[in-house]
């Protein structure tokens, strides 16, 4: 879709629709509330004209008052004035019904008030008169005033859920109508139909063109509606751009739902002339239904969409696709790529530390992992957005800014302590063997002023076997620099005794899920052992992942590992809180 197609009728005029209703009803509301100051003000300026009227023909001043004395006068005409202000309430209030109630009550009071006339001012006088009239013609004029609003009102929310560009019920009108369907408790489905590679006509035949489609489209859906050939009800909207959408109700089964798809289908396949050019359209449809699809307007919808999504992935003119649950996994990846990227863009990623120990609890370094948070500032946990990253390749990213971050507090802290420790940070292999991902290890060395000799690269044991012979390049440079080597998760992939012998590796790191069954069985125990046994004999130093119980650790310790790792003895740690790890232990 073109960006001047999608700003005529997509997100940038349904603000300015939603803007505008809002501003409008509020301007009604204005409209009800002056109403009815004014005719207190009116009520007012009645009374005063009263007063004069009745003192110049010398009658008394109250409504039916004759005799009475003077406080109970006032009390009375007080009462009939609220009563007036009450009966034109009605008519702000409830409309023509308000309005035959208050001229009813007020018609009905002449007959008593010329009687008391002619029988003289011991009844009434000419004020009682005055006031209905008054109110009589208030009445009237605000009853007129409403009518004229509620037609304005009308006409708003006419425009506010009606599609700018092709005259049909618009998203909002669509989520109107699912609300009210839900609320029914019936079942119904939505289905999405796109356009496929409308943006070709626009590319080709100008934005003019693909307007002048798009409304055929609308109308041919809409016509088709209303003829109602399919046996079921439909409701059909545009949601904007090259999208529409047919809410289909009243139907048997889900055959009939499939049926109707395909009659709406080809309806809109059939040959289209715009300007003396011929075009031949296809669709891609997919849809959902309610409730066995979804609980919520929200979720349906999005629920056809992405079947509508995988419609477009098939093959052949059958582009019709009811939603699977498979299809939500893809959705999680794609919202979870956005949060990645809006953490890459707004430096909502950051780092903490997870002490590493010898098997006597002395510090000797720490292990920097990727923490994120969403645009609310919740946090994500690390499980959620590190395997979308390394699907998505993203994980590159994240790498280096937690090396960058993590050498910068690492910098500071030996500026500070003068501590020796080592900070291990991750790098994918994608990553490591990356062009110009040395000359970037060297920046971040240079700009944090951290030693070469206190940095640690962990790499997974797949490095093995994928491009062995670029990646003990990159390495061997590595190592030159001064930087050690970690083999991380090491017992997990295929790697053979081969390569682990030939590639210059400083630390085998043993991964959780061996530590994990250790105790409790033989065998896992012992392959342990020999991973502990065979990094030795290749002069590794081993660290186990993951220790968490005293027993593992007493295991670790019998069957010689180096290096602890777990929540036995720390958790991963914010950078204050890992400084003061530092500081407690020098």
């Amino acid at each position: 879709m073109s960006e001047d197609v999608s700003n005529i009728n997509c997100g940038g005029v349904g603000e300015m629709k939603k803007r505008s209703v809002s501003e409008s009803l509020d301007r009604m509301r204005s409209n009800k509330a002056a109403t009815i100051v004014g005719f207190v003000m009116l009520l007012l300026l009645h009374t005063v004209v009263t007063a004069f009227v009745t003192r110049m023909s010398r009658s008394d001043t109250m409504l039916m008052i004759g005799g009475v004395p003077t406080p109970l006068r006032a009390f009375t005409g007080a009462l009939s004035n609220v009563g007036n202000l009450c009966l034109i309430l009605l008519v702000v209030f409830y409309g023509r019904v308000g309005t035959i109630v208050t001229l009813f009550v007020l018609a009905g009071q002449f007959p008593v008030l010329f009687m008391g006339i002619f029988a003289g001012h011991q009844y009434t006088n000419i004020s009682g008169v005055f006031t209905n009239l008054f109110a009589i013609v208030a009445t009237m004029l605000i009853y007129f005033k409403n009518r004229s609003i509620t037609k304005y009102q009308e006409k708003i929310r006419s425009q506010a859920i009606t599609d700018l560009l092709t005259g049909i019920p618009n998203r909002f009108a669509c989520t109107e109508l699912v609300e009210g369907l839900i609320r029914q408790k019936g079942r119904f489905s939505v289905a999405t139909i796109n356009l496929n590679n409308f943006k070709n006509i626009n590319n080709t035949m100008g934005v003019k063109t693909g307007n002048a489609v798009l409304s055929e489209v609308a109308s041919r859906l809409q016509k088709a509606s209303e003829e109602g050939h399919t046996g079921t009800d439909e409701f059909v909207t545009r949601q904007g751009g090259d999208e529409f959408t047919i809410i289909i109700h009243n139907y048997p089964n889900e055959k009939e739902i499939v049926r109707t798809i395909n009659y709406y289908k080809s309806v809109l396949e059939q040959k289209m002339t715009i300007d003396d050019c011929d075009f031949f359209l296809s669709f891609s449809i997919g849809y959902a239904e309610y409730p066995t699809d979804a609980r919520s307007v929200d979720e349906l919808l999005t629920h056809a969409n992405l079947a509508m999504t995988e419609a477009k992935h098939l093959t052949g003119i059958a582009r019709i696709c009811r939603y699977t649950p498979q299809m939500s996994d893809a959705e999680r990846v794609l919202v979870m790529e956005r949060k990645i990227r809006y953490a890459l863009e707004h430096d909502n990623l950051f780092f903490h530390l997870q002490p590493q120990y010898d098997v006597e609890h002395n510090l000797i370094g720490f292990e920097a992992l990727a923490r994120m948070k969403d645009e609310n500032g919740e946090n994500i946990s690390p499980g959620e957005f590190i395997p979308v990253a390394e699907e998505t390749g993203l994980v590159d990213q994240i790498d280096t800014v937690v090396f960058r971050k993590s050498a910068d507090f690492l910098g500071q802290l030996i500026r500070k302590t003068k501590t020796d420790i080592t900070l291990s940070v991750n790098v994918s292999v994608k990553h490591l063997m990356k062009n110009g991902f040395l000359d970037e290890v060297r920046e971040i060395l240079s700009t944090y002023q951290v030693p070469a000799e206190q940095i640690e690269i962990e790499i997974t044991e797949s490095v093995m076997i994928d491009s062995v012979e670029k990646a003990l390049q990159c390495i061997n440079e590595i190592k030159k620099m001064g930087i050690k080597i970690a083999i991380d998760d090491f017992g997990t992939g295929y790697s053979s005794l081969s390569y682990l012998n030939s590639f210059p590796a400083d630390v085998l790191k043993i991964d959780k899920s061996f530590i994990d069954q250790m105790n409790t069985s033989d065998s896992s125990r012992k392959y342990v052992a020999s991973i502990i046994s065979i990094g030795h004999i290749m002069n590794f130093k081993v660290i186990s992942e993951g220790v968490e119980e005293s027993d593992q650790l007493d295991t670790l310790r019998s069957i010689g590992c180096d290096y602890i790792q777990g929540f036995i003895w720390g958790r991963p740690l914010p950078p204050q809180e890992a400084e003061e790890v530092v500081l407690e232990s020098a």
